[in-house]
């Protein structure tokens, strides 16, 4: 008898053109979700039958309640390396085995600009006003070249931001707890001693840290009050990386001139969230790792995950710290 796998939130009905799943064919039968399952009796209801489970990121969190009420869950993949949604000690109470997958780094850099430039030049009202029959030219842009870029983080991902920044011809500085001097000097990237510093001479702030206890909440009412009037915040990291409630009201007070947010405390928005009619935010729907080499790289290490673990030599196993 097969095993049974569910492929969670599927949204754009890719998962199993993606990769090939033929080779699992024989011992797993395959069923992708494109709907999210927001309340967790639907979605035990919808996979408490599985052995296997694949998430996509973090968009289906897996607490050790879960765990609990999945008794035949063997195998649980997870894309990426990370995921700090997972409980990976239930898992291990549980017997079930967490594995990851590859995640490229390089579209999550690339939305990040498309969020700065799209910010800077109004591309999103100069676009509707064209489309729309508005005004002709009703902006005005900010210049990027000889501004400041302002890193939370200087990473893999902020670094190949901060790379991107000087080729416009920005001042690239960056702050993290951990940051050294010397570690800011090799990429050419100024060091910035505080994280109030940082938000106070910056004129777009973009957050590429981990989200972890010493960062979550981070930027908060405090150090959005920091920022110009005119400066702009991105974040295409975690979403409680920044008081969510704090960016709203630093949004309509204009303490801030604009957001571009990919991540959300709620995913999906509700249709009520104020997020969705603040005119001077700039939001996608967590598009940070949507990409068609990411979805076939995670796919394709999803089906190796699984050949794995049933010859019963699982790779990429992700374990509690």
């Amino acid at each position: 008898m097969k095993l049974r796998c569910a492929v969670l939130d599927d949204f754009q009905d890719v998962a199993l053109s993606s990769a090939d799943w033929s080779g699992v064919g024989d011992a797993v039968d395959v069923v992708s979700h494109r709907r999210h399952f927001p309340d967790r009796d639907a979605l035990v209801e919808a996979i408490g039958d599985c052995e296997i489970v694949v998430i996509m990121r973090e968009r289906t969190p897996f607490p050790a309640e879960l765990f609990a009420r999945l008794p035949r869950l063997r195998l649980l993949i997870t894309t990426g390396m990370r995921n700090a949604s997972v409980d990976l000690e239930a898992a291990a109470r549980h017997g079930v085995t967490v594995c990851g997958t590859a995640s490229s780094s390089e579209p999550p850099v690339e939305l990040t600009w498309a969020l700065i430039l799209g910010l800077a030049r109004h591309l999103v009202r100069e676009s509707t006003a064209l489309r729309d029959g508005g005004p002709w030219q009703s902006t005005v842009g900010m210049d990027l070249h000889g501004r400041r870029l302002g890193l939370l983080g200087l990473g893999k991902i902020g670094t190949k931001v901060a790379r991107i920044g000087q080729a416009f011809g920005m001042d690239v500085a960056a702050w993290s707890e951990n940051l050294t001097p010397e570690r800011a000097a090799a990429e050419g990237v100024g060091f910035v001693p505080s994280k109030e510093e940082l938000l106070e001479t910056s004129d777009v702030v973009s957050v590429h840290l981990v989200l972890g206890d010493r960062t979550r909440g981070l930027l908060g009412a405090p150090e959005l009050r920091r920022m110009r009037p005119t400066a702009y915040l991105v974040n295409t990291s975690r979403a409680a990386i920044v008081d969510q409630a704090a960016l709203a009201d630093a949004l309509r007070g204009g303490w801030i001139a604009g957001a571009g947010v990919d991540v959300f405390d709620e995913e999906p928005l509700g249709p009520e969230h104020p997020f969705r009619t603040l005119p001077n935010l700039l939001g996608t729907p967590h598009l940070g790792y949507v990409t068609r080499r990411n979805y076939e790289g995670y796919y394709r290490d999803a089906v190796e995950d699984i050949r794995a673990y049933l010859a019963g030599e699982p790779v990429r196993v992700l374990t509690a710290p």
